[in-house]
């Protein structure tokens, strides 16, 4: 592989994480943020020495070519600076979600569509080990016919970014696109993406109910419906603690949970659990898409998370919104 020039735009964690893992795969990476100290945090906390950096995108599209750009800015920039690196030819790692609305979201579907390049969405969970051994466990039928699934994703904000404010995090900021149902849309994306399907209906709620000083939501439940009478709940909030990720599925013959690095499996009436546990550190997962991503720049594969599979998730998130707003079920278009 050789060595490619990549463009990480926002340097906040998320930009930082990648700047790191593509540079450790032999990446020269340059960076755009239009905070000066979040540009030199690059080099002071990852020891990678830039080869260039720039306030603004606009900057850094003239000054040099790049082989790909990682779209890692807060949501509402997502739709407007992927457009414009794919305008340059310049093939995009977009951190979900797609965008603030479905609305914005359209537009660059409608970009990736005409475009010369792929674009690549980092639904990271994706990638993660026991995920993809559980949507292949639900596949074979491993507890029967799926009737029901428990969604749990509970994590207090003020322990996210432990070096910064939470205030000063976009996850605060509604304008910026933070808040529980767009930045935990991953376990939307991994309903549809085990499931693997389409919702009919939906009622949703979603709320800023504990003390904590943001203006975006803080609390999202959903009650969804899938064909073949398969029932689904999803709980995501900002405020818990302990933090917790974990899914129960609920089959014919026996009950899967799933939590983070361990799956468990029951089949009798008792509290016995088969279990099977994995050993991989969180950054594992972000490693496998930026390898993808570099596969995906070589032309040696098609991105397996597209902007149609951050569209459908779009289209659950708006539907939510429009529940919450009307107190009313909402039946879903095909995904």
């Amino acid at each position: 592989m050789t060595e490619k020039h990549i463009l990480i735009i926002g340097t906040g964690s998320a930009g930082k994480r990648h700047a790191t893992n593509l540079h450790n795969l032999g990446c020269i990476i340059s960076c755009v943020d239009p905070r000066t100290d979040r540009l030199e945090e690059v080099e002071e906390e990852t020891g990678i020495t830039l080869r260039r950096r720039f306030s603004s995108l606009s900057d850094a599209l003239s000054a040099s070519s790049y082989d790909g750009a990682v779209v890692a800015s807060p949501p509402v920039y997502h739709v407007n600076q992927s457009i414009e690196c794919l305008e340059h030819n310049i093939p995009v790692l977009l951190e979900k979600p797609v965008a603030a609305n479905r609305e914005d979201a359209v537009l660059l579907e409608q970009a990736v569509a005409k475009a010369d390049v792929p674009l690549l969405l980092g639904y990271t969970w994706r990638w993660w080990p026991s995920l993809i051994r559980i949507k292949e466990m639900i596949e074979k039928e491993a507890i029967g016919k799926l009737l029901h699934v428990t969604y749990v994703m509970s994590a207090n904000l003020a322990d996210w970014h432990p070096w910064e404010s939470y205030q000063d995090f976009f996850m605060s900021n509604k304008e910026q696109g933070g808040g529980a149902l767009l930045d935990e849309s991953h376990w939307i994306d991994q309903m549809i993406w085990i499931l693997g399907g389409s919702p009919v209906e939906l009622m949703g709620s979603v709320e800023k109910i504990s003390s904590l000083h943001i203006n975006s939501d803080d609390n999202v439940d959903i009650f969804v419906k899938y064909p073949n009478n398969i029932r689904v709940t999803l709980h995501l909030d900002l405020f818990g603690r302990p933090h917790e990720k974990s899914i129960k599925f609920i089959g014919e013959t026996g009950t899967l949970i799933w939590k983070v690095n361990e799956i468990l499996i029951g089949k009798t009436m008792d509290d016995e659990w088969e279990k099977e546990i994995f050993t991989d550190d969180r950054n594992a997962m972000f490693v496998s898409v930026a390898r993808e991503f570099l596969e995906m720049v070589d032309g040696k594969r098609h991105p397996s998370c597209t902007i149609h599979d951050g569209m459908k998730v779009m289209v659950v998130i708006e539907a939510v919104r429009r529940s919450s707003a009307n107190g009313s079920t909402v039946q879903l278009e095909v995904l």
